[in-house]
């Protein structure tokens, strides 16, 4: 049930973070994430509390990046691509 709804959420051209409301990683990543200029329903963001599927999938591994459908992992990984985020953003088509 968890893999489907993963599977349901990632698309490609897309870039999908779950997070958890309240943790600190979760909202450094988004916050680094908005620097840059989103097409519009290019960036989602789902929060893993409101549903349990996501809570069982992620358990406390959050946040969870994904670049298109890959899984680019958590706020260090997004961290240590910074310099190539814009590339791997515009190389999806999730950039204006």
């Amino acid at each position: 049930m968890a893999d489907k709804f993963l599977e349901s959420k990632i698309k490609d051209g897309k870039v999908t973070l779950f997070v958890k409301a309240g943790c600190p990683y979760s909202r450094n990543a988004l916050e680094m994430l908005k620097q840059y200029n989103f097409a519009p329903g290019r960036l989602q963001v789902f929060d893993i509390n409101e549903s349990r599927d996501a809570r069982d999938y992620f358990q406390a591994t959050v946040p969870r990046v994904f670049i298109g459908r890959h899984c680019l992992g958590g706020l260090p990984e997004l961290e240590n691509v910074r310099c190539r985020l814009p590339t791997m953003l515009q190389r999806i088509g999730a950039l204006r």
